[in-house]
C-alpha cells in the first residue's frame, strides 16, 4: 500500500484522533524507573501536552509508571500501550 506521492503511511495507525495537535520529534530522552537504578536511554518519537510515544530501541522491560526526562523537563508517565519497541505514555 502506498501513501501516494510523497505521502507517509504510519507504521502504527492511530486509533483515536488527537485531543491537541502535537509536534513530531525525534530526540534522545531518558527513562527513570528508580532513583537508584540506571537510566534507560530512549528516543522520543512523538510528544504532546498529554503524552508521548517513546522508542526503547530494544526489548527493554519497564514498569507501568516511571519518569521521562527530556531536555530539562521531567514528566511522570503511565504506559497507555505497547507495540514492539515503542511505548505510548500519558502524563
Amino acid at each position: 500500500m502506498s501513501g501516494g506521492a510523497g505521502g507517509h503511511v504510519p507504521q502504527f495507525p492511530r486509533r483515536f484522533a488527537r485531543v491537541k495537535p502535537s509536534g513530531l520529534v525525534s530526540r534522545q530522552a531518558k527513562i527513570i524507573t528508580d532513583p537508584r537504578a540506571p537510566v534507560i536511554p530512549c528516543t522520543l518519537i512523538d510528544y504532546s501536552p498529554g503524552g508521548a510515544c517513546v522508542d526503547l530501541g530494544g526489548q527493554v522491560k519497564i514498569p507501568d509508571r516511571f519518569e521521562l526526562l527530556h531536555v530539562n523537563t521531567k514528566k511522570r508517565c503511565r504506559i497507555a500501550w505497547k507495540r514492539g519497541t515503542r511505548v505510548g505514555v500519558v502524563f
